[in-house]
């Protein structure tokens, strides 16, 4: 029996589920993502931060925003050439989806808009799936992203409507709405989901999965990110969430969207191998790994590709391939062997979608 899509989930439905005993909750959640195709496969993820630094967002959980001094320095767009050598590293390491962040308010349209298109088609060509984290987004340039051969777009609510205002106030929950609107309108994916740890109550997790539940069709990817409590952000002293609640979030969100990639996106580092696994077991069934064990814009460190191979072996799992199910966007051909090997070293993200 296949569980049906929904997407009118009454709040007091998602509660009930979000409460249920959690030995309960986790056998429900399991149940329905036995449901999936491939249930042992987990999607391995790679962020890079294409432009670090000086947003002027006031997210209160981030590093990148000019209004605060998180020692995070400014870096302008980066190299093409660089970005190619860590995709290429990355699709060698096992990554079948590369997603590309820039610490921008909005995207724009100018000579940076134009390198980041040059940017998805080239490492879209390599052979993996590419997601774009840029800002809010206007309905011609998610087209030109999507003539582009661009998979995905990620682009965060946060939290619930009522608690964003608390967090951010330099753009509103109808601005992020918009975006994930204009992407709708392409054929791009889309990714998004929440952060835990933002000072919100459950009731506010439950709208922001009622809020996401009630998406049709639902989002692709949802992403469930634990705060890293950044020096120098208005979070920076943050209550630690209980890993039971981040368990709670992944499984109601199995359950409630079925067909979705849930994604065990930042924070990840604070996990055990045997949470991560109580994490499969319940539904998600994506991670994000790099090649080091730092990060420039986090403040945890971040499992290795070698760690994380590691422990998908240890836990019987397998390497989700890129467009599984999916026509390639660009008719691609087969990795390039090409790069540029003078940029071994450039700069990476953690955190996905922040913007």
């Amino acid at each position: 029996m296949t569980t049906a899509l929904r997407h009118d989930w009454t709040r007091e439905e998602i509660r009930a589920i979000h409460d249920l005993p959690l030995l309960d909750l986790v056998f429900r959640a399991a149940a329905v993502h036995r449901e999936q195709p491939d249930p042992s496969e987990v999607q391995v993820c790679k962020l890079i931060s294409i432009k670090t630094g000086a947003c002027p967002e006031d997210c209160s959980y981030c590093s990148q925003s000019s209004r605060y001094q998180t020692g995070i320095d400014r870096q302008d767009l980066m190299d093409k050439c660089a970005v190619l050598d860590i995709a290429k590293r990355a699709k060698e390491s096992g990554v079948s989806r590369v997603c590309m962040g820039a610490a921008w308010r909005s995207a724009k349209d100018n000579e940076q808009f134009d390198k980041v298109l040059e940017m998805v088609r080239e490492v879209t060509d390599m052979g993996v799936e590419v997601c774009c984290t840029l800002g809010m987004l206007n309905e011609s340039q998610a087209k030109r992203l999507e003539e582009a051969g661009l998979y995905a777009y990620n682009h965060n609510l946060d939290t619930s409507a009522s608690h964003y205002k608390s967090v951010i106030t330099t753009r509103t929950y109808e601005d992020r709405l918009n975006t994930l609107e204009n992407v709708r309108k392409t054929s791009v994916t889309l990714c998004t989901g929440g952060i835990l740890g933002l000072g919100e109550t459950i009731d506010d997790r439950v709208d922001l999965l009622h809020t996401l539940s009630h998406m049709a069709p639902h989002p692709e990817s949802v992403p469930v990110n634990i705060l890293s409590k950044v020096p120098g952000t208005p979070m920076e002293n943050s209550p630690d969430v209980p890993f039971t609640e981040t368990l709670r979030m992944i499984a109601t969100a199995r359950i409630l969207m079925p067909r979705s990639m849930v994604r065990l996106s930042a924070g990840r580092a604070k996990l055990s191998t045997m949470e991560q696994a109580f994490c499969f077991m319940a539904g998600a069934n994506s991670i994000f790994s790099s090649e080091t064990k730092s990060m420039l814009t986090s403040a945890v460190p971040s499992p290795d590709y070698d760690q994380d191979k590691a422990m998908l072996e240890l836990l019987g799992l397998a390497m989700r391939p890129p467009f599984k199910g999916d026509k390639h966007p660009l008719g691609c051909k087969g990795a390039k062997e090409g790069g540029c090997e003078d940029h071994e070293h450039a700069h990476e993200a953690e955190a996905v979608g922040v913007k």
